[in-house]
């Protein structure tokens, strides 16, 4: 059984990770199926252009059908014109792909025992920041500057650790309800406080916290993002 050590406490304090949710094997097509549908369901997909029926004007034939020695022409606003139509342009879309609810929760299990296998994962006492304090939030992720480092919160209840944090180079700060596969594969170092923990290991299977509601149950990276941590 895995164990995430304390960062900022004793070299002796762990916090013991539960094995089927960190210790299962890593099925990388599926994490790469569950990771395109979580950066597609990112995009906006608010482009849009305007077609030959949407442009403003041509509404007359620019010069009559024969005798010009000119190719016929029935508005100047067709798409070989200037300020003509867009052909086959991008219009308003959604980009959500459909993945099971089962392979979801299982990529999410692959990529949390991956950082298990590497020793990257290591827990938060969100208690220690009475005040926010960049300072202090650098001091105990100065070992893990080789690379993008990932913050897991619960959300308001932790504004101080998340105001800490969110000013430093590399570091991305999350809630946990928008911690996806994704966030999780690109990080090369993801730290958690306990009560984040608690909520991505209970989403990773089908476990939920006796204060939670089903309504956070599998709210995944698919959802819209919650704006909660960053309102506070």
């Amino acid at each position: 059984m895995a164990d995430a050590p304390v960062l900022g406490g004793k070299a002796s304090d762990k916090v013991t990770l539960d094995d089927d949710v960190f210790g299962a094997p890593f099925n990388g097509p599926l994490v790469h199926e569950v990771v395109v549908a979580e950066l597609a369901a990112r995009r906006r997909g608010t482009h849009s252009t305007r077609n030959r029926a949407l442009v403003r004007g041509g509404g007359a034939k620019p010069w009559r059908q024969k005798g010009t020695g000119r190719a016929r022409q029935g508005t100047i606003r067709a798409p070989q014109f200037s300020g003509g139509g867009v052909v086959f342009g991008p219009t308003p879309r959604h980009y959500i792909l459909k993945v099971n609810r089962k392979a979801r929760r299982a990529a999410l299990r692959c990529a949390l025992s991956i950082h298990a296998e590497r020793g990257s994962v290591f827990a938060l006492d969100a208690g220690g920041f009475d005040v926010p304090s960049t300072k202090q939030a650098a001091d105990l992720i100065a070992d893990r500057s080789g690379g993008s480092v990932l913050i897991v919160l619960t959300g308001p209840d932790e504004a101080a650790v998340f105001k800490s944090f969110r000013n430093l180079a590399g570091v991305n700060v999350l809630a946990s309800a928008d911690c996806g596969v994704a966030d999780l594969i690109g990080a090369a170092s993801v730290v958690f406080s306990k009560d984040a923990l608690d909520e991505v290991t209970a989403r990773a299977t089908r476990k939920t916290r006796p204060d939670a509601g089903h309504a956070n149950q599998d709210a995944g990276p698919d959802a819209p993002r919650s704006n909660k941590t960053e309102a506070a």
